[in-house]
């Protein structure tokens, strides 16, 4: 059974998620990679106000293609999340609810999705092009010198995206690996 879920976040919606769970989001979303999340740390840091609104928003680890014309964006498939797990408990922390990407998370993030209730989605890897046909729009917000490593705001409808994190911190890396051993 898939779930629904409208973008952004609220607890409710979280606290509905289990690791495993087959989800389709709907509503707004945000794109951003590494150099994206290392100018947000260090923005904060500063004690700057950041570019972006991240009080309960996903955000979607993916450097998108250029949109061909009459698209609204380009392939979308998603970055490895690992690369981004340094910055992720300092968003978390400022309000970040949720995270799409590939891949297993180190036990320092799957620690700060339990403490600030949020949840960890997993988008599948070599799918881009399908993907991309769930935005309906797309629109650079911030940071745009960084090309696609830009941070988008993303308009999506039934994106696809399988539970990794729940928020009581039930990862699908370890729950597969602890089923198969059986």
């Amino acid at each position: 059974m898939e779930k629904q879920i409208a973008a952004p976040l609220t607890d409710r919606d979280i606290e509905s998620l289990e690791a495993g769970d087959k989800v389709l989001i709907n509503g707004v979303i945000y794109t951003g990679r590494d150099a994206a999340h290392k100018r947000l740390v260090e923005t904060l840091e500063r004690g700057e106000d950041l570019p972006v609104d991240l009080q309960g928003q996903i955000i979607y680890y993916v450097g998108p293609c250029p949109a061909k014309p009459g698209d609204p964006i380009g392939s979308a498939g998603p970055t490895t999340s690992g690369r981004m797990d340094v910055y992720t408990p300092t968003m978390l922390e400022v309000g970040l609810r949720g995270m799409i990407g590939k891949g297993n998370r180190s036990d320092e993030v799957v620690e700060a999705i339990k403490e600030y209730k949020g949840v960890y989605l997993l988008a599948i890897g070599g799918a881009g092009a399908l993907l991309a046909k769930c935005v309906n729009k797309a629109e650079v917000v911030a940071y745009e010198e960084l090309g696609p490593e830009a941070i988008f705001r993303l308009e999506v409808e039934d994106f696809p995206v399988v539970v990794g994190v729940d928020a009581a911190g039930n990862d699908i890396y370890v729950k597969g690996r602890e089923e198969y051993a059986r």
